[in-house]
Order: structure tokens, then C-alpha cells, then sequence
């Protein structure tokens, strides 16, 4: 089943607000946020597991791109605590799991088929530095090539804050919240603005921590 797989249109989901629904992997539920319902599957959910969970071997073979949002997430990489990013691209394999249990904000079958590049980085530990010509922000650069630009931002208290979304947007909260389109956006929110579309939105009096995606919608 489809789920909010027309890109042409603006979408909000507010994580807290979606219902947990049963993954093929006993312990391990997640909340959609768009899926597009092909054989391969393009989707991008809030994945939960269940402290002792673990799925089976496998492969992406479109890659997987998540961050950690809490708990702690484990694989044959490594240990990712809340607050990890994670790239793995096209054709690798892990098998992962969750001693303690964690929650994770991931997307699957986004790469470039010929992506060979993983990324482990941890958001806490990144630096950042204000973005020059807009003021109240400040970024840490996480991935960019020719599809896509993707990074963590910081928006100062009720700053006014434009994102290029010329072609296409997303922005999921990672604490604090903004404001945009008549929505009032907060932790485990998502956007997705469609190419062409522009996007101001103004920070909470709390501030927001942002992941975001640019310039790879133009093409669906």
C-alpha cells in the first residue's frame, strides 16, 4: 500500500501521532511515513525494537539511511547510540538489533545504485559552524553529491530560517520545533516539500535540531 507517495505534494507527519504497526520481525514495529509500494520498496518510516530484538541477516540492496533516535542500535558495524548517523550504502549486509532496545528514523531504496560510501558519524559529536547569509543558523554537513545535499542544522530561538527546496525538501525534528505552512512542527515531525516549492519556517522559542535533505526530488 502506498503512503503518501505522491511527491508532489507537501506533507506533515507527526511521529508521536502515528500508530505502530507490525513489521515481518517479532519485536520490531514501525510508523510510516511514506512508502511507495513497488517491488523495490522506497520507504521512509520511524522504525522501534523491542529491547533483545534483531532481524535476520540481509541485504540492502538499495542502501539504508537512519539515525538513532534513541536507545541504542547495533550491528556488524558497530554500537550507534542515540544520536548517530548512519549511511550503508547499495549491496552491504548487516544483521541488526537492540540489547537494550532503541528507536530509529530510517529510509530505504534512496541511493544511487553505484553508492559505494558508508558513513558513521555521531550528530553529538559533530562540530558546526554558522551558515553564512542566514542568520540563526548553524550546520554540520553530513553527505553531498550530485543527487542530494544532506545535513544536521541548529536554529536559534524563533529564528526565521529559508531552506533551498528547489528541488525538493525534507526535514525531520530532532528536538525543539518550528513553525511552517500554518503547521506547528515538533520532536519526530516530518516535512516534505515538493521540487519548486519554497520553505521558510520559523524556530520554536526552544529552538530546533534538524536533520535535512535537499535537492533530491526533482526527478519523482
Amino acid at each position: 500500500m502506498d503512503v503518501n507517495a505522491d511527491f508532489t505534494k507537501r506533507v506533515v507527519m507527526h511521529g508521536d501521532a502515528i500508530a505502530w504497526e507490525d513489521s515481518p520481525m517479532k519485536g520490531v514495529v514501525r510508523r510510516r511515513l511514506d512508502r511507495v509500494d513497488t517491488k523495490n520498496e522506497r520507504v521512509t518510516t520511524i522504525v522501534r525494537y523491542d529491547p533483545e530484538s534483531q532481524f535476520s541477516p540481509h541485504v540492502h540492496t538499495g542502501g539504508e539511511e537512519f539515525i538513532v533516535l534513541e536507545g541504542v542500535f547495533e550491528d556488524d558495524y558497530g554500537d550507534w547510540p542515540a544520536g548517530s548517523y548512519i549511511r550503508n550504502p547499495p549491496q552491504s549486509t548487516h544483521t541488526p538489533g537492540s540489547k537494550p532496545g532503541c528507536i530509529i528514523f530510517v529510509k530505504l531504496w534512496q541511493f544511487d545504485p553505484d553508492d559505494r560510501t558508508y558513513i558513521h558519524t555521531n550528530l553529538n559529536k559533530l562540530g558546526s559552524v554558522p551558515e553564512q547569509g542566514r542568520p540563526g543558523v548553524s550546520v554540520s554537513p553530513l553527505y553531498k553529491d550530485e543527487r542530494e545535499n544532506v545535513r544536521f542544522e541548529k536554529w536559534d530561538p524563533d529564528s526565521s530560517v529559508t531552506i533551498d527546496s528547489t528541488k525538493g525538501a525534507e526535514v525531520f525534528v530532532l528536538e525543539g520545533g518550528f513553525e511552517q505552512g500554518g503547521d506547528t512542527l515538533r520532536k519526530h515531525s516530518w516535512l516534505r516539500m515538493p521540487a519548486g516549492e519554497s520553505l521558510t519556517a520559523t524556530a520554536g522559542p526552544a529552538g530546533a535540531s534538524v536533520w535535512i535533505k535537499t535537492d533530491h526530488l526533482a526527478a519523482l
